[in-house]
C-alpha cells in the first residue's frame, strides 16, 4: 500500500471505545495475569494500613450481590468493602429473583448492568456465571462457584505473603477434598510459581484438566505426611461442602485419614502457617489444637477477605 493511501483496516472509533470500555470479570483466578494478581494482593496491604484513612472513590456506585449460596465472610468483606469506598450493595437472593428461571441469564445480565456498577454471584454453577459475564456491560465477580473459588485465594496469598514474605519457589500442602477451593489454589501455583502438593483420597481428585494445564507446578498425592513434609503452609477446607450433606457419612469415612493434627504439622516446616477458609469443623479436617493454635492464621485469613475484595473492586472499576 502506498504511504498516501487510506488504510483499508475495518477500524472505527465506535470500535476503539468498545475495546477500551469493555469490563474485565474476575470468574477464576486466572483471568488476571500474575503481575495483576500481585498488583491486587500489593494494594489489599496498602488497604489493610490505611484502616481508617480509606479513600471513597465508590460515591454513587453500587455493587449487586446475587447469593444463592449461603455466605458469612464473602457477604460482609463485599458489603462492609463497598461501604467503606463511599459505595452500596445490594443483597439479592436467588430465590426472590428471576435468575434462569422465568428470565433467561443473559437478560437478567443486561437488566443489571444498567441499574448497577458491578455484579458479584455466589452459586453453584461456573457455566451460569460465564453467561452472566458474556451478556454484563459491568465487571462480574465469582463469590464462589462448583468451580473455583478465586477471592478466597486473594486472601489466602495475601496472608501467607504477611506472615512469610514472597511465595514463589515455596511449598504449599492441600490436605483433603480437590473442591472449588483447591481448585483455584491450583491456579495461583502455576500463576505465582509455588508448589502445590494435594493430599486427597481415590475419586475425591481435582479437574483432571486444570491439574494437566498446572503442569509441574501441582502434585497429586494420596498420602497427607507425604504432602506435608517440608512445606511452608498446609491448607484444609471442610470435607461436606454445602450441597453435599446426603454425602457426609460417605465423605467422613473417606477423609479420615486426612484430617490436619500436631502431627502433620510437625512434618511441614518449623515456622509453617495453617490456613482454612472457614466454616470449620474441629474434629474433622482439623483439631482444635491446630486451628486454635500458634501456626493458625485463619483470622487473619477471614479478615483478609475484606482487604482483598476491596482491591479487587478498585481494580476492576479503576
Amino acid at each position: 500500500m502506498h504511504p498516501t493511501e487510506p488504510s483499508k483496516a475495518p477500524f472505527s472509533f465506535l470500535t476503539l471505545k468498545i475495546a477500551m470500555t469493555a469490563p474485565r470479570h474476575f470468574l477464576k483466578l486466572s483471568d488476571f495475569s500474575a503481575a495483576e494478581l500481585q498488583q491486587v494482593v500489593d494494594r489489599a496491604m496498602a488497604l489493610k494500613a490505611l484502616k481508617r484513612n480509606l479513600p471513597r472513590p465508590f460515591v454513587g456506585k453500587t455493587l449487586a450481590m446475587i447469593f444463592t449460596k449461603n455466605s458469612t465472610r464473602t457477604r460482609v468483606s463485599f458489603e462492609a468493602g463497598m461501604a467503606k469506598f463511599g459505595g452500596h450493595a445490594l443483597f439479592l437472593h436467588g430465590d426472590a429473583m428471576q435468575l434462569g428461571r422465568n428470565e433467561p441469564i443473559a437478560d437478567t445480565a443486561r437488566v443489571l448492568a444498567r441499574m448497577v456498577d458491578a455484579v458479584m454471584i455466589r452459586n453453584d454453577s461456573q457455566a451460569d456465571q460465564m453467561e452472566l459475564a458474556a451478556h454484563s456491560a459491568v465487571p462480574v465477580i465469582n463469590g464462589l462457584s462448583n468451580q473455583h473459588h478465586p477471592c478466597q485465594l486473594l486472601a489466602d496469598i495475601q496472608t501467607w505473603v504477611e506472615h512469610r514474605g514472597p511465595v514463589a519457589g515455596k511449598v504449599a500442602a492441600w490436605i483433603g477434598d480437590g473442591n472449588n477451593v483447591c481448585h483455584s489454589w491450583i491456579e495461583a501455583a502455576k500463576l505465582l510459581g509455588f508448589t502445590l502438593r494435594i493430599a486427597c483420597p481415590k475419586g475425591f481428585e481435582p479437574d483432571a484438566a486444570l491439574l494437566a494445564w498446572a503442569g509441574d507446578a501441582v502434585e497429586l498425592m494420596r498420602g497427607a505426611a507425604f504432602a506435608a513434609n517440608g512445606a511452608d503452609i498446609v491448607v484444609t477446607d471442610t470435607w461436606t461442602s454445602m450441597g453435599q450433606e446426603k454425602e457426609e457419612a460417605r465423605r467422613i469415612a473417606a477423609f479420615a485419614p486426612f484430617t490436619v493434627n500436631a502431627e502433620l504439622m510437625a512434618r511441614a516446616k518449623p515456622d509453617a502457617i495453617f490456613q482454612h477458609c472457614l466454616p470449620a469443623h474441629r474434629g474433622e479436617e482439623v483439631t482444635a489444637e491446630v486451628i486454635d493454635g500458634p501456626q493458625s492464621v485463619v483470622w487473619d485469613e477471614a479478615e483478609n477477605r475484606l482487604w482483598g475484595q476491596m482491591a479487587l473492586l478498585e481494580f476492576l472499576l479503576a
